[in-house]
């Protein structure tokens, strides 16, 4: 056998951790997505306006409406599972 499958072959455990280490990333990440669930708008950085060159005018930002802030995606999809959950325990209950 040459080295290079040898060395190969004996290699064990690995993928384990990083299943673990994949699904602790996720957990995190739905967490941060539940308490913390806007971003700042990536297009004026989180003021929701953007300033003339003068420095007087200004004028809302056209992606997030002037809030500055943007639904994380984590948090879209929390919320279309929750829904879909929702909708499919009301028609159960409609049914009884």
């Amino acid at each position: 056998m040459t080295p290079v499958i040898a060395a190969a072959s004996s290699h064990s455990g690995g993928s384990g951790a990083i299943v673990i280490a994949a699904v602790f990333a996720v957990v995190v990440y739905l967490i941060s997505c539940a308490i913390w669930p806007f971003r700042s708008c990536r297009n004026c950085g989180g003021l929701g306006r953007f300033h003339s060159p003068s420095g007087r005018a200004w004028r809302h930002c056209h992606a997030c409406k002037g809030t500055g802030g943007k639904i994380r995606t984590g948090r879209r999809i929390w919320t279309y599972l929750a829904r879909t959950h929702d909708r499919a325990n009301r028609s159960r209950r409609d049914r009884l």
